[in-house]
């Protein structure tokens, strides 16, 4: 398929990526859809005489050879939906791109990405649950994506560089510049290690509506979305709330009740759009990550149990076979509520069980 009409297909006026890849599934390929027949388009479900005068314009055409000079010129992958180096992640979503356009050495297709957002107002605190989160990944093996924004998103690539993860920058502009400008030098480094992804082509401005629109990216290529800081209004509830649409895992890091910028992050939690994680490794748990920390801890927790008290040890041996309610627990072992969640609690706290929604424990 020919690189020039995959990109003129992103350049005709009046239709989306949704609209695109049906006329794909109608004609076959972008050339086909350029010599159509105005019959043949009509035939095409949403396809209307405005759309069909677009398509048969010459300004899709010229400006994509525009684009693919530069591209051209300075090295850029040009990442078509049906490629195979299109992000699967991402593809899956209904709404994705048709077209990406990426300059680096990351793989998004590996097998581990998290996406970490935030607020541009970022607090110490979030910047160093930043720092640690990224220290703590990156013995895992992971792309961690981002905005390259103010705030947590330039905090979070910069600590990818200093643990040598690869990091990508979505940006909401093409990329023949860069917004901000004083990220420059970080962005020069994320190419050697990481890279920039954008779907916008080049003389795009970061305009306000660019961003919103880009946060789809941060949200589908990734298996998990974490948020470190938000305010109730901003991108970062933006890109979790699209992320939900998608099924995907969100995950928030608690704040204080009286802090603006971790108010986004607590109505997250409260309303359960996104699981709560106080560190790095609890996202490891629920990503299911810590396959060899696991069978350190069975082992660890085997010489802890031979300390356990009596009513402990009853509530260990009850969840054996599964997880259990503390209903059922206080019936089956005969221990008073009140007094069942003292032990219960204890057990939390040595990392032996954890809890559920539902008041539902099992081990960890």
């Amino acid at each position: 398929m020919s690189t020039l009409h995959k990109i003129a297909l992103t350049f005709i006026k009046s239709i989306g990526p949704v609209t695109a890849k049906n006329l794909l599934a109608y004609c076959g390929s972008a050339e086909n859809v350029f010599s159509a027949s105005k019959k043949q388009l009509l035939e095409i479900p949403g396809i209307g005489e405005k759309t069909i005068a677009a398509i048969n314009g010459t300004n899709a055409l010229e400006r994509a050879r525009q684009e693919l000079d530069f591209v051209e010129k300075h090295g850029i992958d040009v990442l078509f939906f049906s490629d195979e180096k299109y992000p699967k992640r991402l593809k899956n979503c209904f709404d994705s791109p048709i077209l990406l356009y990426a300059k680096g050495t990351a793989d998004l297709n590996h097998q581990r990405i998290v996406s970490i957002v935030g607020t541009r107002n970022a607090t110490t605190y979030g910047k160093n649950l930043c720092k640690e989160l990224c220290e703590v990944l990156a013995p895992y093996n992971v792309v961690i994506t981002s905005g390259l924004a103010y705030g947590i998103d330039i905090t979070a690539h910069k600590e990818c560089l200093a643990n040598q993860i690869p990091t990508v920058g979505v940006l909401g502009h093409g990329l023949d510049r860069l917004y901000p400008k004083i990220h420059k030098s970080i962005s020069q480094k994320m190419v050697l290690n990481g890279g920039l992804l954008t779907e916008f082509p080049i003389l795009t401005n970061p305009d306000r509506q660019n961003f919103p629109q880009r946060n789809r990216i941060i949200a589908g290529i990734a298996d998990a979305t974490i948020v470190v800081e938000a305010s109730i209004k901003g991108g970062a509830l933006i890109t979790a709330e699209i992320a939900n649409s998608y099924n995907k895992d969100v995950y928030a890091f608690p704040g204080r009740t009286n802090d603006v910028f971790s108010e986004g992050c607590n109505f997250l939690i409260k309303t359960n759009r996104a699981g709560l994680i106080n560190n790095a490794n609890d996202l490891i748990y629920y990503l299911g990550w810590d396959d060899e920390v696991k069978e350190k801890k069975r082992v660890a927790q085997t010489t802890l149990q031979l300390s356990l008290t009596p009513n402990e040890q009853k509530v260990v041996e009850a969840m054996q076979n599964g997880q259990l309610s503390i209903d059922e627990l206080s019936i089956q072992l005969n221990i008073q509520q009140s007094k069942l969640a003292i032990v219960i609690l204890t057990l939390e706290m040595q990392g032996i069980i954890v809890s559920l929604p539902g008041k539902i424990y099992k081990l960890a």
